[in-house]
């Protein structure tokens, strides 16, 4: 009796230390995969941060090849006049002029990708795994770009928004709302599939509808102010993907939420004269 006694304690106590192995090997899986997708997010935020340096570093070269026309003509100019000193300092003045306000739009392309990236990682931390299977976002010339997958946006062949897509529109309204001094244009897009519904002409109709469907929800269910969204349909005419393909046609099937500084602010902050 004893000896079965025994025997069966040591089952059990192995039969708990699987339980507790399998649950460490849980763990460390589900760890392993956060980290996977910390390095990705970190992997995107890097290229992003590459693609700004790279157009940063071409406006820079073309600013020098306009400094140095620039400095070809002072030189011109005191060969052939004789140093007329009158036109030498006016283009000494150019050249000087054209340098700040060169700084002065680099330092405004700066500030605006900053709030860009800030914009696009606060979105990103505020969204779920389960939300980003169904929202691609980026930043494209100085312009952040959402786009929602139909699948998780609409009832199916509808334009009525869906009860799962509340969470993630609730997400990034807030992002919108914290964000006061820009301007959201809502986009829809469909496939080349035309649409076989009453109510509904063609899919020039049902991207409009679509978007129009998601500007009325962030206003009267999020509470973002009207006058800051637009509401556009480019049906299936800005494809991004092959619609030869089911996987093509699920891709271009989509609504862009396009957030950008207010073009007012942007221009009175260009023309914002340089600091010295």
């Amino acid at each position: 009796m004893k000896k079965v006694l025994f025997v069966a304690a040591v089952a059990g106590t192995m039969f708990m230390s699987s339980c507790v192995s399998k649950k460490v090997l849980e763990n460390c899986q589900n760890e392993n995969k956060e980290l996977n997708t910390q390095y990705q997010n970190a992997r995107e935020s890097l290229a992003s941060a590459n693609t700004r340096i790279s157009a940063l570093m071409d406006q820079l070269n073309e600013c020098k090849n306009n400094t140095e026309a620039l400095q070809a003509s002072l030189a011109q100019s005191l060969s052939t006049s004789g140093a007329n000193s009158v036109n030498i300092t006016k283009l000494v003045d150019q050249i000087n002029e054209s340098n700040k306000y060169i700084r002065h739009l680099v330092e405004v392309k700066s500030k605006s990708d900053s709030l860009n990236i800030v914009l696009t990682n606060n979105l990103t931390r505020s969204l779920s795994k389960e939300d980003l299977k169904d929202v691609d976002i980026q930043v494209l010339k100085g312009v952040v770009y959402i786009s929602l997958s139909d699948n998780m946006l609409y009832k199916s062949g509808s334009y009525q928004i869906s009860e799962a897509a509340g969470s993630t529109l609730s997400k990034i309204a807030k992002i919108i709302m914290d964000y006061k001094d820009y301007d959201v244009l809502i986009e829809g897009n469909t496939d080349n599939v035309p649409i076989s519904q009453p109510n509904i002409r063609n899919n020039w109709d049902l991207s409009c509808l679509r978007a129009s469907s998601v500007v009325q929800a962030l206003q009267n269910d999020y509470g973002v102010d009207p006058k800051r969204l637009t509401a556009g349909g480019r049906g299936e005419y800005n494809p991004v993907a092959d619609n030869d393909t089911d996987k093509g046609k699920s891709t271009n099937r989509r609504t862009q939420i396009i957030i950008t500084p207010k073009l007012d602010q942007f221009m009175e902050l260009i023309g914002q004269a340089p600091k010295e």
